[in-house]
């Protein structure tokens, strides 16, 4: 470099060499080990103590990524990756990235850069309609939707609202009570756990519902009661989450029935669709959002999981945006411009805890512009129907057992011979490289979990990660 900046031509050299190495990382993944091999410590132990005096050239840079940097890497883009839902992060995505990068733009205002926020209402409002989901969660109307970091984030802000609104504005101003309830299911993601420490209500506001041990949904009766029993102590509902898909065993909760019983305590209705919500781009599935049309005041799912976009892209939707503004919304005076106080505009600023927001928008624009509604339903079929495979072997099998049936691209299942022999194959197949799967525990037994829907997974990828686990695991003497 002939400065501390690199010029557009010297840009051009070492970016055209990124995307070289980020091609060449793909193709070579297939028969990398899926898990880093390395000891805690190893990768901060290879790095310099501290930073150095002088700039380097770009090109040290990227052979230490290689060298010192790739060997700590899980590498979440391996075909045979499937023990946590994918994070996918497609061609088109990467570029979209990159171009937002390029610009850096701050979207904090409408002002500050109309376009990040007017394409992120637009494409927005694509994803509700390709998803089926309500005309209310559009931006023409009072809901509308905003990009969150994760679904961590928005069941946070969807709980800042429903305390805003429950309270008439008065957890704003005072702060919250412990006369306040959350509810929950037994396999509601640690987020929502997370998100009551973090309002304040504090942890035993949050009331968690039994779920029907077969379906593992939550028990819509257990809610009604648990519903009663706080109103009858003096206890006020603020917020039911109905999980589209849990973590664990991907169970779908009841959400037109659970729907009603929200509306008639005064509760806000969320729906957590992080992983299963992107589903529903095929017709065939939308079967998950029965009763989100009717009930939920805000739902939530992940491009960045199953819908081919890097992370981080969380769509949050609310049918209202009343409550959210309301809870979230501060004026000073070094934020206020014509455009927004003229209400022509929307400033997502107002929309979410953060102030400062990229251009998220434009990854999600890139995937949505580049598969189309054909290509997205063709990845989330492809992912499903390796779930099948892998389920329909697991059957054929009488030394494995499903634990749960499967949900769209989620296997659960374990060995007959119990807990210890499970965690050890798992353990071992892991340790191999040649797949990794995760676990998890299921009425308190252990299983393990087979995510499928990598963009780069393919049918053989399945079949070669059931042969891989199969020869660990001794014949059945039968």
């Amino acid at each position: 470099m002939t400065g501390p900046h690199m010029s557009p031509e010297e840009f051009r050299r070492h970016g055209h060499a990124v995307v070289d190495w980020i091609a060449d990382y793909w193709s070579s993944l297939d028969e990398l080990p899926v898990r880093s091999r390395v000891a805690p410590g190893e990768i901060a132990a290879a790095l310099p103590d501290t930073m150095p005096e002088t700039g380097e050239e770009f090109d040290a840079v990227l052979a230490d990524v290689q060298r010192m940097i790739l060997p700590g890497i899980t590498h979440w883009q391996h075909p045979r990756f499937f023990a946590y839902f994918p994070a996918n992060s497609s061609p088109a995505a990467v570029l979209g990235d990159l171009l937002s990068s390029g610009i850096g733009a701050q979207g904090m205002l409408w002002a500050t850069s109309p376009a990040l926020t007017e394409v992120e209402q637009v494409v927005l409002d694509w994803l509700a309609e390709g998803l089926g989901l309500p005309e209310a969660f559009r931006s023409g109307g009072p809901g509308g939707g905003v990009i969150q970091d994760t679904a961590s984030t928005a069941t946070f802000t969807a709980l800042l609202a429903a305390l805003h609104r429950t309270t008439d504005g008065a957890a704003r101003a005072e702060g919250v009570t412990s006369l306040l309830r959350v509810y929950g299911s037994e396999e509601a993601h640690s987020s929502l756990h997370k998100a009551v420490m973090m309002s304040g209500l504090g942890e035993r506001a949050l009331h968690t519902v039994p779920v029907d041990p077969r379906t593992r949904r939550m028990d819509v009766a257990a809610l009604a009661r648990a519903l009663e029993e706080d109103v009858a102590a003096g206890l006020r509902p603020v917020m039911v989450q109905a999980a589209v898909g849990t973590t664990s065993t991907g169970a779908v909760d009841d959400v037109a029935a659970i729907g009603p019983l929200a509306l008639a305590h005064g509760a806000w209705l969320h729906v957590d669709a992080a992983w299963a919500g992107t589903a529903a781009v095929c017709p065939e599935h939308r079967w998950i959002n029965e009763g989100v049309a009717e009930h939920a005041d805000s739902y939530v799912t992940n491009p960045h999981k199953w819908l081919l976009t890097t992370f981080d892209c969380s769509a949050f939707w609310v049918r209202d945006s009343a409550a959210l503004r309301g809870a979230l919304s501060l004026l000073p005076e070094y934020l206020r411009t014509p455009a927004a106080e003229s209400g022509a505009v929307t400033d997502l600023r107002d929309w979410h805890p953060q102030l400062g927001r990229r251009f998220r928008a434009l990854k999600l624009f890139a995937v949505l512009r580049t598969y189309g509604r054909r290509g997205l339903a063709e990845h989330i079929r492809a992912g499903v129907a390796g779930a099948d495979r892998f389920a329909s072997l697991v059957r054929s099998d009488e030394r494995f057992e499903l634990v749960t049936e499967p949900v769209l691209g989620l296997v659960v299942f374990r060995l007959r011979a119990g807990d210890e022999e499970t965690r050890r194959v798992m353990e071992e197949l892991n340790d191999s490289g040649e797949a990794y799967l995760s676990h998890t525990t299921v009425d308190g037994s252990t299983a393990m979990r087979v995510a499928v829907g990598g963009w780069r997974t393919t049918p053989e990828d399945v079949e070669r990660t059931w042969r891989a686990l199969t020869s660990l695991v001794p014949a059945d003497p039968r």
